[in-house]
């Protein structure tokens, strides 16, 4: 948004310009201003040269006629040269009004000008969105961000958290910032270590979060947190996912529970979404147990604008006459169905593209279906199922008609991720997905411990600090069975921010380390401050940390989180620009007491 222009105040005056390019307006025809920029595009006619002259607030064209000293010069000014200069605002004629420009009815007729810095020849066009390799991008990203699109979405960015940080503060928070460097913290990613020339051989983290140091801010009284938090996790990329570093709002209230938390973000994500998009915004916010999100959508992270919902179907096809799967659920298996609606009539093409997919892209072993697109079912498995299966499963998926329905059997983890790309991939190809809307919704009750899948041992199922719900008693049961008071918060098919009732009684978190067969001498040393801190009066608290990153990438409608970061890393978590990671000389290294092996 371009702020208004105030010719008396002079708000971008300076010994450079008047004011801000975009800040002119019709009422200043006749006036007579100092203008500053990027030579953007130019228009040579000879005995008239044209400029469009471009600065962070917009764009207006310069009329520079022959007669003005250094004229020709001006005409060798190369694009994206810094050029001052100095004219009388005049009305455009009606045929050559530019309406693709904000101030598109005027013109500058310069008198005289100035280049304060020449561009060399330029590795990318600003004046175009060409869409130039990653690489080259992040390499001149200070040329990039010149650019339109890409400018747009990082002041996008910053009206975000502006906005965000005025809520926060009428809803009675109070903003921290907490350390940088800090003691190393498992919660569920690596950190990254920075060494002590100090402490040799003794290493800081940086933090994954500020999770125990804004629940010491509880214990210290403060009852409202929120911080803009930097976050550093050692991680691989993803689209939506900034390798080494990203920004979170993070928020940690006493005396409340999850009700509490969840009201407060349904209506910050309500007035943020609403604010800064066209897009319809869910008025609910549904809420869903993980084991059934898990088994409907076949992911934690459904989104929710794709209408298909997935089935289990092993009871049907345990007892029927298709010996292949009747063989996998005798071993384990499980059934998932992933109704195809108006598919039933479709090309054998598109089914075989189907199970080529997922056998090829997701890892199944194969992919079975049954249309129903006729008086009796079709497919390759329709024949091994009597008339009374094919109707129940016809009624469990809700088909009709017309549809299809695709079948994966295998053990329940992998059937779970493989119907849950199937699910995808059909709401894209059947254009399912309603891109004008954001659909959120909570996922709720988590197991609190999981099977490590490399290790076959105990795990948390996100992290240590949350409450088991029963309480100390909850212990005492089977572990896989134990739900905790963790939840996310999901934005079609994105994962925005995970959350939870804190643990704040010392008994109840030695006893969960107990269960992973770590002892008190291990919780003491490695929460130290945060489970003394319990002994001295701690309120019940509870808190969440929605990613900024993400919100505007959803907000910015871009695929790729990179899009809205000024300086991100690329894929392999490298700084194209500043050319990090780097070696560190020999002397530096001795001075930490490091010693590098080959």
């Amino acid at each position: 948004m371009i702020r208004a222009f105030h010719m008396e105040i002079g708000l971008l005056k300076s010994s450079y310009r008047d004011c801000g390019i975009g800040e002119i307006s019709e009422s200043h025809v006749g006036k007579v201003v100092k203008l500053a920029g990027w030579v953007f595009r130019r228009r040579d006619h000879g005995a008239i040269l044209f400029i469009d002259l471009r600065d962070v607030y917009g764009v207006i064209q310069l009329v520079i006629s022959e007669s003005i000293d250094g004229f020709e010069q001006l005409k060798c000014v190369s694009c994206e040269s810094v050029i001052t200069v100095q004219g009388v605002v005049s009305a455009r004629s009606p045929e050559t009004i530019n309406d693709s420009l904000q101030n598109g009815k005027i013109e500058v007729i310069v008198s005289s000008w100035s280049v304060n810095s020449y561009a060399a020849s330029l590795p990318l066009q600003v004046d175009s969105e060409f869409s130039y390799p990653e690489e080259t991008r992040l390499r001149y990203r200070y040329l990039d961000l010149r650019r339109g699109k890409l400018r747009k979405n990082i002041i996008l960015r910053s009206k975000i958290i502006s906005e965000i940080r005025s809520f926060m503060e009428a809803e009675g928070f109070t903003e921290f910032q907490t350390p940088i460097l800090t003691a190393t913290s498992p919660e569920g990613a690596r950190d990254y270590i920075v060494p002590s020339r100090i402490h040799k051989g003794k290493f800081y983290a940086l933090p994954q979060a500020p999770q125990q140091f804004k629940q010491l801010l509880m214990v210290a009284g403060f009852d409202r947190y929120f911080q803009i938090a930097p976050c550093f996790r050692d991680e691989d990329s993803r689209a939506d996912r900034s390798p080494g570093e990203f920004y979170q709002l993070d928020v940690e209230m006493s005396f409340v529970g999850q009700e509490e938390v969840f009201e407060l973000m349904e209506r910050l994500l309500k007035h943020i979404f609403s604010k800064y998009s066209n897009k319809k915004v869910s008025e609910t916010f549904e809420r869903i147990p993980y084991g059934e999100s898990m088994l409907l959508y076949g992911t934690d992270k459904p989104d929710l604008r794709n209408p298909i919902k997935i089935a289990d179907f092993t009871s049907i096809f345990k007892e029927s006459g298709l010996a292949i799967f009747v063989e996998q659920i005798k071993k384990g298996a499980v059934v998932r169905g992933i109704p195809a609606p108006n598919c039933g009539n479709k090309a054998r093409r598109f089914f075989d593209e189907m199970i080529q997919y997922a056998t090829k892209e997701v890892g199944a072993c194969g992919l079975a279906y049954i249309c129903f697109d006729e008086e009796n079912p079709r497919g390759p498995i329709a024949k091994f199922l009597s008339s009374a299966e094919i109707s129940e499963i016809a009624k469990k998926a809700c088909l009709s008609r017309g549809d299809a329905i695709f079948f994966v059997c295998d053990v329940a983890q992998a059937a779970t991720r493989i119907s849950g790309a199937i699910r995808k991939k059909l709401g894209l190809e059947l254009s399912l997905v309603n891109n004008e809307e954001y659909r959120f919704c909570w996922i709720v009750d988590f197991p609190y411990f999981e099977l490590n899948e490399t290790t076959g041992k105990l795990d948390f199922s996100h992290n240590p600090f949350s409450m088991p719900k029963g309480g100390l008693e909850a212990l005492n049961g089977d572990p896989l069975k134990i739900v905790s008071q963790q939840y996310d918060i999901v934005c079609n098919g994105v994962e925005l921010s995970s959350g939870a009732v804190r643990n704040h009684k010392p008994e109840i978190m030695y006893r969960a380390f107990e269960m992973l067969g770590l002892d008190r001498e291990y919780v003491n040393r490695v929460f130290g401050a945060l489970i003394e801190s319990f002994q001295y009066g701690v309120p019940p608290h509870a808190g969440i940390a929605p990613g900024i990153d993400r919100m505007v990438m959803l907000i910015a409608e871009e695929e790729n989180i990179r899009e809205v970061i000024a300086f991100p890393m690329n894929q392999r978590c490298e700084d194209q620009l500043m050319r990090a990671p780097s070696p560190v000389e020999t002397e530096r290294l001795l001075e930490c007491g490091i010693k590098l092996v080959e």
